[in-house]
Formats: C-alpha cells, structure tokens, sequence
C-alpha cells in the first residue's frame, strides 16, 4: 500500500472523491463533513449542520455541489463553494445509510433503516420514487454506472437489483398524446417506476454492501456472514459466481477497482484485503492496530482508493504508477504493458523491442522498479520488487528492434538495486552482507566491493562509480579503487539524475531537491509542499522537474519558478530548448511545449550575460509583478525599470536605483506631496541641490528650503525667503530666517512687531545697538529687563559653509549595462526632443522678481487660483507686489541626460580580503579580521579547540596590522593596512602580507625571562612566561626554514618547562601527602631542563626523599647530580654526605610509584609515569603525553588543544607551503 495521506478525527462513516479536483469529504461519527485536500494535506472547509453521525456522502460529477444523509433522517444538499447547505430532503424516518448523485439525471438516490430506498429529484426538490422490498434495514443503494439500474443490500439478507427504466421514462417528456394519457393514468393510479429484477440470495447473515462492476455485468457483495460473493447477472436472471473467504469478522465495504481487474473490501476485523477479481483469490491484506475499518471509496478517474475507520481515514494506492525507464542519447527505453519499448525523440517514433515476463500475482507492487540500459551491448537490466528485490538482465538482439516477438531469455538474480557500471559490467547492492556485487553479462561475479555506508539503493555515478543511498545521506564510491569520493547527508533520496556533462546532479527526495556537484559539493536545496515526482537537465544547466501539479525550474543559485500548472502527474525523460519530453502514468510519451523565456531571463542576470538580457528585454513580453519583485531583490531595479508602465512603481524603482530623472519624471505625474518630499531626500543624498530646491517649492516647504540655502550658502535667496516669511506673515519663519542671516537688526525688528518688547531690548542691548535699546527703554518704562552681571554674551552666528553653491561633483565613470541602450525604450520621440532642448539642472530653476534679479526660492509655487484663496484666509499673499510669473520651468536633466548618466565604479578588493586569499597562516588571516578562518585553520593544522586564551592575540594581531587617518571631522575615519617590510619604492598594485605584532624575537626575549624566574624560585611567574610562549607561537610567522625548526624546537622546550613547573607547583600545595611529594619532586627532574635547572631540581628531589627516609631513592638523585658537575660547592658537598648517609642504609621507608631506571614520560594530566611500551595518546600541538583515558579532552599542559585528535602540524612560514 502507497500511503498518500492520512487524517486522525472520529470515526469516519462516509467517503467520496471529487472527480476532477485533489478532494475528499469525509462524513463522521461526530456528524462533522470534512472537505480535505488530499494532495496538500490540508483541512479545507468543514459542514456541520447535521445532528447525529453523517453516514452518506457524495460529490455530484460536475456541479459544486455534495449531498449527505444522516442519522437525523435528513438529507441535505450543499454547496461547497458557497459553503452552506443549499437545501434538506425530508421524507425517510430512520437512519440514512448511503446517499448518491446519479451520473446523468438530476437524481439522489438514498437507502435508509425505514427499509425503503428513495429517489429524489434535486432540483425539483422533491421525492419521484419510493423502492420497498426490504424488509430490514438498507445498508446501501447505488445507481448503475451506465444502465437503468439500482443496487442495494439489506440485513434482511438479500441483495436486490432494481429496473428503473420506467423513471427515465416519466422524466423524459412524452412525445404524442397517447404516451401523456398513459402517463395521467399512472399519475393517477400509481404505476410502478421501480421494479425488483433479481433478489439474490445467499449469504448468511445481513448484507452490509453491494456494488456493480464499472463495464461488466458483475456484482459484489459483502455481509457479517465475513464472506464476499461474486454474482453475476444477464437480461433474465442473475446467479451466484463464487465466494471470498478471508475477513475474520463483518465485511463492511466492498468494490471493484476502477482501473484494475481487482476487488477491495474493507471489514470490521482491522484489515484491507485486495482479491484477484479473475482467479477470486486473496493477492494481500493490509491491516491496521486498533481501527476497524467502516468505508472504502474508489477514485472515478484516478488509481486512487481511501478507507475510513475508527479513528481516521487513510488515502492510498495500491501500485506505484511511475513507468521504469531509462534515457540513452537520442533514445528512451520504457516497460509498458509487459513490453519493452524504445522511443526515439528526434523522429518520435515509438516501437516495442521485446517482451519482457509478468510476475505472477501473488501480491501487488511487482511491476519493474527501475530500468539501466548498456548502449554498447544493447543490455537492458529491470529492477523489481519479485521475491524481496530483484534484477532481470536481457541481451536485446540487433534485429528485434521493431518485432518485439522474440523472447530472449532473461538472466535473473536477487537485490533490489542494480545499475550497469561499464559497458559490460554491472553492479548489484547485497543488503545482507552490504557488499557490491560486480557481475559480467552471464551474470557471474567478477568482484565484491565492501560498501562504505550500509546502503539500501546504489545509482550510476560515471564509469566504474556507484552514487550509494542511506537513510540520511548519499557518498559516490570509486569500485575500482574502493574510496569515497564524495559524501553529502541529504533527505532520504528516491531519484537521481545527472546533467549531461555528469558535472552536476540532482538528488531528488519525496519534498526537496538537491542540487551537487560531480563530487557532492553542495550547491543548493529546494524545498516543496506538493511531492517532487521527476526531473532533466536542459542545455543551459537549469534543472526542469515536475511536482504532483507543476511543472517548475530551478536555477544554479537555488532560484525557482513555476513553468506550467498540471492536471495529472507526468515524469519527464529529456528538455530540448522549448520541448519537454515526458512519460505518463498511462507510459505514453508526450511532448510539452513551455515557455522558457522566464528562466533563460533569471540565468543571464545570474551569469551576467547582459547583452543577452538586453535583447530579451526589448524582444519579450517580461512583466509581472513577480519579475519586479525579483529584479528588485537580485539588486537589478534599472532593470526593472524597463518593464513598468505604472508611475508609482516606476518612482519607487527610480529612487532605489538612484535614477533621479526618471524620479523627477514620475514625480511630475503623479504629483502628490509624499512622493515629491521622498525625491527631495533622495535627491539631498545625491547631492544635487537644484533637484532638492524644486522638490521643496511644489510642496511649499519653506523651512527646508531655508534651511537648504543655509547649508548650501545661497545667502541671496536666503533674504528672498525672509520676504515671502514677511509676505505670509509667517513670524517663526521670519525669526528663523534671520537667524540663519545673522541680521540682528531684523531680529529685534520682528520681536518688537510680535510684541515682545522685552526680548528685543535683550536683543538690541547685547549686540551693541544702544539707539535701538534706548528707544525701547523708554516704551518699557520701569519694565526693563536687567542683564545678567558678569556673563559674557557670544555672538550666535550661522557657520559660513564649507562649499558654497551648486551640485556635488560627480564621478566620472563608464556608462552603467543596461543605461542608454534601454532608456529610450517606450517613450514618444516628441517628448525625448523636447526634453533634451531643456537646459541643465540647475537653469530652469532660477525666478525673476520684482527687480529682475534672479530668484529661485518660492516654489512658483501657486496658481492664481490657489493664490486668491489664501489671500482671502490670510490677507499675506499680495502677488501683484511681487510680480511672480505665473509658472516656472520645471529643472529638466542636462542636454544629454539620457546618455549621460553613470554608475558608480565597484569598490575593489579590500587589502585584508587579498591578504587571506592565497594564506595559509592563521596569524594572517587574524590580522585581516578574519578570526572565523583563523581558528578553522589552527583547528586543522594544531587541533586547538580552545581559542579563549588566544583571544587577545587575535584582537593584538588585528588592530596591529591597521592603522587609521581621520580626513575631515565630518569625514568617517579612513582605515589603512599596513604590510610586512613595506617601502616607498614598491609597487602600489603589489599586495605583501600584513605587518604582525608577534615576532620570533620576541619570544627568545622572554625564554630568557621564564629562565631567570625559574632559577630564582618564582615558580607561578616563569609558568605564566612559559604559557604566554606557547599561547603565541600559533600566531608567529617565520621567514625560513631554518626558523620552522627554532619554532618547533621551542614548543618543546617551553612544554618541558610548563609540565615541570606545574607538577612542582602542585607539589608545594600537598602538604599532608608526603609520598605523592616525593613522586612529584622525583617526575620534576625527567623535564627535559637547562642544566642549572636540572641540578636545582634533583637537589629538591634528593632533599625531600631524604628528609622523607627513602634513602636509596634519595641516594640515586644524589648521583645523578654528582655526575653533572656542580659549579656550587654547596650542592656538591650536600650530595656526597647524603651519599654517605645512605649508603650505611640503603632502604626506603615508603613504596614510590617511581622506577628511574625504567624509561619513562609523564602524563600532562594525572602526572604519573607513562613507561615505555605503554599505550598513551599526545596533544597535536604541544606534543605531551597522557594515558589513554585523557583523549578527546582538552590538553592541560597547552590548556589549547584536543588530545589525541587529528592535525596536520604546525604551518608559520611560507616557505613551508611553497
């Protein structure tokens, strides 16, 4: 069974399939109808009018409409689209088991527990016939699919079949008059419109269904006697054919399948069971846990069953329907109907080749799986499910081609997967063993292959290489070398098809498509709802495949589109330019014909192949909002422009590509204040203050425009603006525009006429204008406000602007792709001549006043009509003083506007991007800010895991290789790299590495000082020295390789010195561990140390050991640092008396887990000795030692990397990589 979807709700009592669209209703217990979408899985609606189970429902073939039947003894008939019931039949008096439209007249039919069955007509509304006979409840009634026919069944025990010929009769309009008075008569009299034909009687118990086969004169019964029968039936009687035995407990449904010679019944005992209608024999049986099963329906047109129980109902098919095939040049090879056929695309012929052996049917599902075709042989190898898996391999005879009678005989074998390798060589999956098998063309093995993943499926990969399928992931095996080439984890992957070059792949799993490269390198996933069912490369390397419903595209970089909406599922074989070539259901080669402009457009913009997206724009129909939206988003909204009529849209895409003429154009039409106040902030941005200045005047925006001549410097029609703030008797403008002129003169003038006396004495009397202030001193009388004493005023003056006047200068670059050659496109000549006669940006703009002068601030701002009306609320508009003309000239682009307009150059590479292309060494790619690659690199080169202590090195390393210029305080701050041995005379194009902080120097400076502190006993100090050593030498970077060696010399040194210094320091906290103290002093002298060092620590050892009565150990330490030769007398004279001492008692006290003439390392961690010729695992970095358990851990001699993981070794020169 091929679960398509599945629900969990009540118990569901009725089923139906809509004919043409992907729905189910399904009537439940509860007395809820549920319209789902199978295809989607989705709830779509849901009808809940009835009061009791619903146990009837039915689409009607053609109209919206369903009908249902309860236990509430109503009928009700709905419209779905209207989503309401149109209207209730009443007329039965007990529960109503089935309801069904008929498929011509405008007929329900229903069977009820009142032991009638009734005929209504639904759009009359009315009942035309009442069918009594039974005499026990109906449990089902159906109309004949093509005659004057009626089914049902009863627990009564029988089932009956009606002639309603006589109801067609009645309902078709009598012809003459003689026919209409018999038709009175029956009116009258009551003629009988139904009559029982047959009563078939044999089952035992009540019948619960009863249905008739689609074409033949069969019916089939199921009842709680647990047997189905089969009967059939001829003009005069009808006869039992035989009986199904099988159900445990009550059949519930029964049918023929509508396009296999197959019966399904469903039954109370938890179980499915499909029969083999011809040999009436069990084929399978499907069960579930805990659901009796209550309902089956039958898909009219699709291979599609669904079955309603307990808690639920499921949507199934019984076989797959994917034709096996597989393409070879110019060549399709497809199983259909027990033949093998060939298929040639270019001539479109299609011929059978040979006959290839049907599985008996034991069981479903044994049809061919997959099919791999040898062209050089001429072999065909079918895949499928027979006996758990298996292959048949035929050698397909030259001559054959086109008879398709002979029969070669096949070569068999077991495994479910088999795929041609070679030429004449082919593969197979032995799941048991999980071992490829390569066989010969006699089907002998030649080789096994160990797989490197338990495989389930294996797919051709290129010769002599197997794609192998898991549950999560797919890797290419080389059989010939036994390696994996390539791993990548995917969902669980049904199909593969390669490109023809076999430089990509498309792995394609039930709701995703992965996109990857010959060796697996991911490149993109598609994600898709509706199920994914077949896919080919066409010649531009788009990948075409089809979903349940579309056919759609996906591009290189992921992007996907719909191509074309389907009304049955197809599985494409070949893409030929506008040709899609596929197979259907029914293994019939079609050929689709699609428009690909949308995706060749989609591919050029993505290979920036702009001619070409050049010509399609002016030869094509591209539009739609969708291809805006993706222009606009892919970073193309110039593109994009081209495309749109609509002026909103057009003003929208003008400001994000930063087209401002078109802005202005689009401006001008649709002329609305938002849109001229979003192109004056567009325009501030591009510096070009004319369009700013204009933007402002046709939404009278006077403050910006004053506050724009200020920042500009146009002081002239700055005072221009004080005027017209005088004119609208605007006060706060009047006041701001003196301000921003610094006339305080006119300030104290406009505080004076706003009666605010007071602040024009301050005003007058701080800027020195003492005959002014004295004048409104005497008007204020005793009121005059006094100064503060002992502040010193500052003049409030504006700044005087930095660039004064007109518009930023522009870059001058090349002319952008796509400006010019699409500018012209779609406008009328007249208006491309009489714009490009306008002036420049800035001329249209300027406005003769009253004197002549040139003026171009108020936004000329008003008609006469606007203008009298303000005159009229304000009474400050007087333009016959002002002697404005009545219009201004809109600013237009300059004269060559269109062809003139420039794109930005693009930025170049940063120095720190070309610093980390071609590196190799983290302390590099730290230093241009790449931290992520750093520690990815020490990662794999050291194994350090830990980078919590590298940290500040990084940020060192980081912000010692920049340096930063601040240019003008309004400036950002230019940020410079600096490089390593950089000089005037070299090339500015040539980039050298960064400069570092870090240098090998250094650390020869600061062994030193772990040296001086180690032999003055600060233990704690000469550690950190030591750490800080090793914490820096992954971030040193060395010239030669003489150095490499230093380095690596010096990581050992400093981890001698770290070990040792731990280990002591260790020892110092154990106070109350007098054995563990001496194991700790004696480990302390196996340090690889400097010689005064060593003797230091023997002289510790020999002194602890001593005091602790282990003489003879402490005697060996006294020898050893006797044969140093001390320089001290003191150390000496103390070794040979303890020399003395022990050789008089050479015993010791305690056991020491201490063997010195063993040879031994000391664990980093557990400090205890690792001897010869036991196992122990290293960090990769620093090298020490640990005991087995301490792998995976982090390494506490370094505190940086994991021990015992896998490093390519230390990489801090360039001359090691070259």
């Amino acid at each position: 069974m091929l679960t398509k979807f599945e629900t969990k709700s009540n118990r569901v009592k009725g089923l139906s399939f809509h004919s043409k669209r992907p729905w189910i209703l399904a009537s439940l217990h509860s007395g809820v109808i549920q319209l789902w979408d199978y295809r989607m899985g989705t709830l779509i609606d849901r009808f809940d009018e009835h009061d009791g189970p619903v146990r009837g429902v039915h689409f009607h073939k053609s109209q919206p409409l369903f009908v249902s039947g309860g236990d509430d003894y109503k009928i009700k008939v709905w419209n779905y689209k209207m989503h309401r019931c149109l209207f209730t039949l009443l007329g039965h008096l007990d529960y109503i088991r089935t309801v069904q439209f008929h498929n011509e007249h405008p007929w329900i039919i229903s069977a009820s527990d009142d032991q009638t069955i009734r005929i209504w007509n639904w759009q009359s509304r009315t009942c035309i016939s009442v069918l009594t006979g039974h005499n026990h409840y109906v449990m089902c009634a159906s109309f004949h699919p093509k005659e004057d026919l009626v089914v049902s069944a009863s627990l009564d025990q029988t089932v009956r079949v009606w002639d309603i010929g006589a109801l067609r009769k009645k309902t078709a309009s009598p012809a003459d008059d003689i026919l209409r008075l018999s038709q009175m008569n029956t009116d009258l009299f009551g003629g009988v419109d139904a009559v029982v034909k047959y009563v078939l009687e044999g089952h035992d118990r009540g019948v619960n269904w009863a249905a008739f086969h689609p074409s033949l004169p069969l019916i089939v019964s199921g009842a709680d006697d647990r047997q189905l029968k089969l009967w059939r039936m001829n003009d005069t009687k009808a006869w039992e054919v035989d009986t199904l035995r099988g159900h445990m407990n009550n059949v519930s449904c029964v049918m023929f399948h509508a396009r296999q010679d197959i019966i399904v019944s469903n039954s109370e005992d938890k179980s499915i069971r499909v029969w083999d209608a011809t040999k009436r024999t069990s084929v399978q049986t499907f069960r579930r846990e805990h659901d009796r099963f209550w309902i089956l329906a039958c898909h009219p047109e699709m291979n599609l069953l669904a079955a309603g129980y307990d808690s639920g109902m499921i949507v199934f098919k019984l076989e797959r329907e994917r034709p096996a095939f597989s393409m070879s040049g110019d060549s399709l090879y497809y199983v259909k109907d027990r033949f093998l056929r060939l298929y040639e695309f270019s001539t479109q012929k299609d011929t059978q080749v040979i006959p290839i052996r049907r599985p008996g049917s034991t069981s479903l599902n044994q049809g061919p799986k997959t099919l791999s075709y040898s062209p050089t042989e001429n072999a065909v190898l079918i895949c499928s499910n027979v006996d758990g898996g298996s292959y048949e391999l035929y050698v397909v005879p030259k001559d054959s081609v086109g008879r398709g009678d002979t029969v070669p005989e096949a070569k068999r074998g077991n495994g479910g997967s088999a795929v041609f390798v070679a030429r004449n060589r082919f593969a197979v999956v032995d799941k048991s063993s999980n071992q490829v098998l390569v066989k010969n063309l006699k089907n002998e093995i030649v080789r096994k292959s160990g797989l490197p993943l338990s495989a389930d499926a294996i797919f051709y990969a290129g010769t002599g290489n197997l794609l192998c399928r898991a549950e999560d992931r797919v890797v290419i095996f080389d059989l010939q070398q036994g390696v994996v080439l390539g791993d990548l984890q995917t969902p669980f992957v049904k199909y593969v098809v390669w490109s023809t070059d076999m430089e990509s792949v498309a792995l394609l799993s039930k709701h995703a498509i992965i996109i990857a490269s010959k060796k697996l390198t991911h490149r993109c996933t598609l994600h898709e709802t509706i199920r994914v069912k077949s896919g080919a490369w066409d010649d531009n390397g788009i990948f075409i495949y089809t979903t349940l419903n579309h056919i759609k595209y996906c591009l290189p970089n992921g992007d996907s589109g719909i191509i074309k909406t389907l009304d049955v599922p197809i599985y494409i074989t070949k893409v030929s330019g506008n040709t899609i070539y596929c197979l259907d259901r029914d293994g019939k080669n079609l050929a689709i014909i699609i428009d690909s402009t949308e995706y060749v457009f989609k591919l050029s913009l993505l290979k920036k192949k702009y001619d070409q997206v050049m010509s399609m724009i002016r030869s094509s129909q591209l539009c739609g909002q969708a291809m805006i939206a993706y222009l606009q988003q892919k970073g193309f909204p110039e593109v994009a422009l081209h495309f749109v009529k609509d002026e909103r849209t057009r003003f929208n895409l003008a400001l994000e590509s930063g087209n401002i003429q078109i802005a202005v154009a689009s401006a001008k039409e649709i002329d609305e204040k938002d849109h001229w106040y979003r192109l004056g902030v567009e325009a501030l941005r591009q510096g070009n203050a004319g369009i700013v200045e204009y933007a402002y005047q046709r939404t009278k925006n006077f403050e910006r425009l004053s506050f724009l001549y200020l920042v500009t410097g146009n002081m002239d029609k700055m005072s221009k603006m004080l005027k017209i703030a005088e004119v609208k008797n605007d006060i706060m403008g009047q006041f701001h525009n003196s301000l921003y002129l610094g006339d305080i003169r006119e300030r104290v003038k406009i505080l004076e006429n706003a009666g605010q006396l007071p602040l024009a004495y301050i005003t007058a009397a701080i800027h020195g204008l003492e005959d002014i202030a004295e004048r409104l001193a005497t008007e204020l009388g005793e009121n005059v406000p006094s100064l503060p004493e002992g502040k010193v005023p500052s003049l409030l003056m504006p700044p005087t602007p930095i660039m004064c006047g007109g518009d930023w200068p522009l870059l001058r670059v090349m002319k952008g792709i796509f400006e010019g050659g699409l500018d012209n496109m779609g406008r009328d000549a007249q208006e491309e001549d009489e714009e490009a006669a306008d002036a420049d940006w800035g001329d249209g703009l300027d406005i003769v006043d009253v004197d002549g002068m040139q003026y171009g601030d108020i936004g000329i701002v008003m008609e006469d009509g606007e203008v009298r009306e303000e005159n009229d609320d304000e009474g400050g508009w007087d333009l016959e003083d002002l002697e404005l003309p009545p219009e201004v000239d809109t600013p237009k682009a300059s004269i060559g506007a269109r062809s003139s307009v420039f794109i930005a150059p693009t930025p170049g590479m940063p120095v720190s991007q070309i610093w980390i292309q071609r590196s190799s060494l983290a302390a590099e790619h730290a230093a241009a800010g790449n931290f992520d690659t750093a520690m990815r690199l020490l990662s794999r080169q050291l194994g350090i895991k830990n980078f919590v202590p590298l940290r500040p090195m990084f940020l060192d390393l980081h912000s010692g290789s920049h340096s930063y210029l601040r240019t003008l305080s309004s400036a950002p701050v230019i940020s410079l790299a600096l490089e390593r041995g950089w000089n005037e005379s070299a090339s500015p194009n040539v980039r050298v590495p960064p400069a570092l902080v870090f240098k090998f120097s250094q650390l020869e400076e600061k062994l030193k000082a772990g040296y001086k502190a180690t032999t003055i006993g600060k233990f704690t100090e000469a550690l950190r020295i030591f750490l800080g050593i090793l914490h820096t030498i992954p971030l040193i970077v060395v010239e030669s390789r003489r150095e490499v060696d230093e380095v690596k010399e010096l990581i050992i040194i400093t981890k001698e010195y770290v070990l040792g210094l731990q280990m002591e320091l260790k020892r110092r906290e154990m106070k109350d561990n007098q054995v563990r103290q001496q194991e700790l002093a004696a480990y302390f002298t196996h340090c690889n140390l400097q010689m005064p060092h060593l003797r230091l620590a023997l002289l510790n050892a020999m002194t602890v050991c001593y005091k602790a009565g282990n003489l003879n150990t402490a005697a060996n330490f006294a020898r050893r640092l006797l044969e140093t030769n001390p320089t001290i007398e003191n150390q000496m004279k103390t070794a040979r008396q303890v020399l003395q001492a022990a050789e008089r008692n050479m015993r010791d006290a305690t056991q020491l887990n201490y063997d010195f003439r063993n040879p031994f390392v000391v664990c980093g961690a557990t400090y205890v000795p690792i001897y010869r010729g036991q196992k122990d695992v290293s960090c990769p970095y620093c090298s020490s030692r640990y005991v087995p358990a301490h792998e995976g851990q982090l390494c506490t001699v370094c505190d940086l990397a994991v021990v015992g993981s896998d490093a390519s070794g230390l990489l801090c020169s360039p001359s090691q990589i070259r």
